[in-house]
């Protein structure tokens, strides 16, 4: 009785290790920020933590890494302009490298959208308006196309910079344009299942959400050029719209659901908390607050309480923690550049465009740093969201990726 309670007790715990080996990290994990990790350090060498390896070699680019079974993937672009997929072990090790054509090569050049991996598959979006389906195990390509040519739609300012968000068999992409807004295609051939003209204009840089609990309709939520939209993933019809216009339609942070509502964020016009009414058929506006402006380093809610960045119109800009009920500013601080966030074990994770990376906790009286030291390997801007996976911290810098030790 002993020996199968002893086996039983061992399965359980051999599945467990084993669902953590094999979960997806995508854009921003789940495209929350937060980070299911447990037994953290709760503090950093005066220099941070352990580099456990590095690599130089991923050329131009801002995309994050995506991890799934036992492997990491991200892109990056040559000086010749062409896009490759990279393909490593948990070790570092370069395991595979692969071309998916041309990549943005104007205004910031280089790779932007995270891999997405899914039932057997690699999606890749280019900034240039590529959908690449790769087989994971062989890296083939099985389907690829310009969505852009295909829809009739056209290119952004800088550059496509959608995650595409996967639903069952749907893949949801934002090509923009008047009569193919919106479109979800079958992830397994690319075929179209649905297009929608959704309410016009360009794409507009943000990877969507999919919203699925009780008591609201299960649908995406996404920012196109000028509306916030609520979109049924069966039938492409939008379920509610809120006009939300950024002077230059960039609104690359993916809204974020929580208790019943929505937080959307963009560089120009601020944030907006929204409530859903009518059991998610329709919206309405609780607060806005234009001091909550990232640009591209999005935001976490940890209880009662939103922390982010802005960039205040004077050119002070500041981390913040708001009251998300009400949007009342709790603290703003300077001591750190603005940047990007996430979180897991209870604190803040700051990556800064000043290239330091900064462990905060959360506390809506001030902005408390534990610890803090300088990303020094890597290139150009440090706009790259830092991504944490079995006690590990991944952080790309242009060129370069490395591995930080998180966990004793």
């Amino acid at each position: 009785m002993k020996k199968s309670f002893f086996c039983l007790c061992l399965a359980v715990a051999l599945i467990g290790c084993n669902r953590s080996k094999n979960q997806v990290i995508e854009w921003r994990n789940d495209r929350t920020g937060i980070y299911n990790e447990k037994g953290l350090l709760q503090s950093w060498q005066p220099d941070g933590p352990e580099m456990i390896w590095y690599f130089d070699g991923l050329g131009f680019g801002y995309s994050s890494v995506a991890i799934a079974n036992n492997k990491i993937y991200t892109t990056g672009k040559d000086d010749e302009g062409i896009g490759f997929l990279f393909v490593f072990d948990m070790s570092g090790n370069l395991l595979q490298k692969k071309t998916y054509g041309t990549e943005w090569d104007r205004n910031f050049p280089g790779s932007r959208t995270t891999p997405v991996v899914n039932d057997g598959k690699i999606y890749i979006v280019s900034g240039t308006g590529y959908i690449t389906c790769f087989d994971e195990k062989t890296l083939n390509v099985d389907w690829q196309f310009s969505f852009l040519e295909r829809f009739g739609s056209r290119n952004v300012r800088w550059g496509l910079n959608e995650t595409p968000l996967i639903v069952g068999n749907k893949l949801l992409l934002t090509p923009g344009g008047n009569e193919n807004n919106l479109v979800a295609l079958n992830k397994k051939d690319g075929s179209l299942i649905w297009s929608s003209p959704g309410k016009g204009g360009l794409s507009a840089y943000c990877s969507p959400l999919y919203i699925n609990v009780p008591g609201i309709v299960p649908q995406a939520v996404t920012v196109t050029y000028d509306h916030i939209v609520g979109i049924d993933m069966e039938t492409g019809e939008i379920i509610w719209a809120y006009p939300y216009k950024e002077r230059n339609s960039v609104h690359p942070n993916t809204p974020l659901f929580h208790d019943n509502t929505l937080f959307v964020q963009a560089s120009d016009i601020g944030s907006v908390m929204l409530r859903f009414t009518d059991g998610g058929r329709n919206v309405e506006k609780m607060w806005e607050e234009k001091k909550l402006d990232p640009i591209t380093g999005h935001s976490i809610i940890v209880g009662d309480y939103i922390y982010t960045s802005g960039y205040s119109r004077g050119g002070n800009n500041y981390w913040y923690c708001a009251n998300r009920h009400t949007g009342e500013i709790m603290f703003q601080d300077n001591s750190i550049a603005v940047g990007a966030v996430i979180y897991a074990d209870g604190l803040l994770y700051c990556y800064t465009e000043g290239g330091e990376m900064a462990l905060v906790k959360p506390d809506p009286t001030r902005f408390n740093i534990i610890s803090r030291f300088y990303v020094r390997r890597g290139t150009e801007q440090h706009w790259a969201h830092p991504v944490i996976h079995n006690g590990i911290l991944y952080v790309r810098h242009g060129n370069s990726l490395m591995a930080y030790k998180i966990k004793n």
